[in-house]
């Protein structure tokens, strides 16, 4: 929701008008540690508070996590545009006085990314032919090997989700620096290479 919300540059409950319910989950791109919240109709969210009970769910003294969350949502708008950037950056390259380096403009025949889907924090590469199959290419971004460390210069291991048969699901976060997109770039572009060796 917030991040559909920045992105279309509106506020969020000019799209939650549309819902009978709404769930938000304030970690990751808000930066909380924890909590969400839960809107809807009144028969709605008592049944819901009703079937957390029954469930063993609840917690006391969260006035911690209730301000984080607070924080995270003061600065929600700048936090999720710096998502977006960076997974941008990351499938068409940078802007600015460096060339372009994004996964888009390494052109490789493993394989290619709709740049106009990226609108918001995720970026969904479709792996081209049978290998590298999404699953293979993930366990190597994952990997560290000495011949990575010596070339970029430091060891990284990217996190990324088979997404579907033929598909990789990237998504940015709070805790992704522009460091981190740049770094993950240099990743697949080194595990790209290998597998075409």
């Amino acid at each position: 929701l917030m991040n559909a919300a920045v992105a279309q540059d509106v506020k969020p409950a000019q799209i939650a008008q549309h819902c009978d319910s709404v769930s938000l989950c304030f970690s990751k791109g808000l930066g909380a540690p924890a909590g969400a919240v839960l809107a809807g109709c009144r028969e709605f969210v008592a049944e819901a508070w009703r079937m957390r009970k029954l469930l063993g769910g609840g917690m006391r003294q969260v006035g911690v996590l209730a301000a984080a969350a607070h924080l995270g949502l003061q600065h929600a708008e700048v936090a999720l545009r710096r998502d977006h950037d960076n997974a941008r950056r990351f499938a068409e390259g940078t802007s600015g006085p460096l060339p372009p380096a994004g996964i888009h403009v390494l052109d490789s025949p493993l394989w290619s990314i709709n740049l106009a889907a990226v609108e918001t924090n995720i970026v969904m590469v479709d792996v081209q032919g049978a290998w590298p199959s999404p699953a293979e290419l993930c366990d190597r971004l994952h990997a560290v090997s000495e011949e990575e460390v010596d070339e970029i210069g430091q060891a990284v291991s990217v996190l990324l989700l088979p997404w579907l048969a033929q598909t990789v699901h990237a998504v940015w976060h709070h805790n992704i620096s522009a460091r981190d997109t740049e770094l993950a770039r240099r990743k697949l572009e080194f595990v790209a290479r290998k597998c075409q060796e």
